[in-house]
């Protein structure tokens, strides 16, 4: 597989992974004494997920109409995006005065016994921001091999533009 599909994929991968970690549990609370349990779905708890991979979905974008150097330095910030994706999902643990901020409902029962436990979400976004790590260093060390944006609209330097028009009168398009 070709370099440039690979982060392409990573990079979907990604979103997708990180996207996901918005919508499902981060944490999930029960206050105890047969109250409802409260559930914190990850964007409730962090946009950093949501924020991080549509950033590193422009700079992916961008890398397909940029130069070599212009690569390395989109796939160095995708690699840092990645590792504050990996960051969020392994420190990010509210505990109870943060999550009762969130959710107002819970100061009155904070002063009990409560249970908090993990969701799911804090795993994809961890392996959505390993996903950005891989696209970034790939991006990084293959930017060279990449195929130019323009390249293939390109004219052939070496025909004059006698040539040129000659071709156009032939019927030929002389770009191709």
């Amino acid at each position: 597989m070709k370099p440039q599909r690979l982060v392409d994929l990573l990079t979907l991968v990604a979103l997708v992974l990180l996207g996901l970690s918005a919508y499902l549990t981060w944490v999930s609370v029960n206050p105890g004494n047969g109250r409802v349990d409260e559930v914190f779905n990850g964007y409730s708890i962090t946009k950093a997920p949501v924020a991080l991979a549509l950033a590193s979905l422009v700079a992916v974008v961008i890398t397909k109409l940029a130069g070599t150097a212009l690569r390395r330095l989109l796939g160095a910030l995708v690699v840092v995006l990645g590792a504050i994706a990996v960051a969020v999902a392994l420190l990010v643990r509210p505990d109870g005065p943060e999550l009762s901020r969130i959710r107002p409902v819970l100061s009155a029962v904070l002063a009990d016994q409560v249970i908090q436990t993990g969701g799911p979400a804090p795993w994809f976004a961890l392996g959505g921001g390993i996903a950005l790590v891989a696209a970034g260093l790939l991006t990084v060390l293959t930017a060279h091999r990449w195929r130019s944006a323009t390249q293939r609209y390109e004219r052939d330097p070496a025909a004059s533009p006698a040539d040129q028009w000659k071709a156009i009168d032939a019927g030929e398009d002389p770009t191709l």
